[in-house]
């Protein structure tokens, strides 16, 4: 598998007990932390959301802006930031999802008397359901 490896500078600035980010190239991809090993963190996280949101809705992904052209403010640091697409797509992937449903209490009651467990019954029926 081909390694999606996306690397866009981040400006941060400290105010008051906080670390800011901000994606100039990205408005809108905003984040903070309380240090700088949190708020490289918290940048990745944020910078690899926003990309793939913008992947999901069909948006255009602007290219990223050389750090030597960029013009941090008086009390910014420019930074690079990577995050790795292909990894973050196989974990959304994975991750499961919390889904609400309604039941008889009576079909509820026999389940929980046979310690059935919702969860896997669900997914087990949906396999089955999809096919997969």
């Amino acid at each position: 598998m081909k390694k999606d490896v996306r690397i866009y500078p981040a400006l941060l600035s400290e105010e008051g007990a906080y670390i800011c980010v901000r994606f100039p190239d990205l408005p809108g991809c905003n984040t903070f932390g309380k240090d700088y090993a949190d708020t490289i963190a918290s940048a990745k996280e944020a910078l690899g959301g926003h990309l793939l949101c913008m992947e999901e809705d069909n948006d255009p992904i602007p290219a990223p802006t050389p750090l030597n052209k960029l013009q941090p403010e008086k009390d910014e640091i420019a930074v690079l930031i990577d995050v790795r697409l292909d990894v973050l797509r196989k974990e959304e992937a994975k991750k499961s999802v919390s889904k609400n449903v309604t039941l008889p209490a009576w079909l509820n009651e026999m389940a929980m008397e046979h310690k059935i467990n919702f969860s896997s019954t669900l997914q087990e029926a949906l396999r089955e359901k999809l096919g997969v």
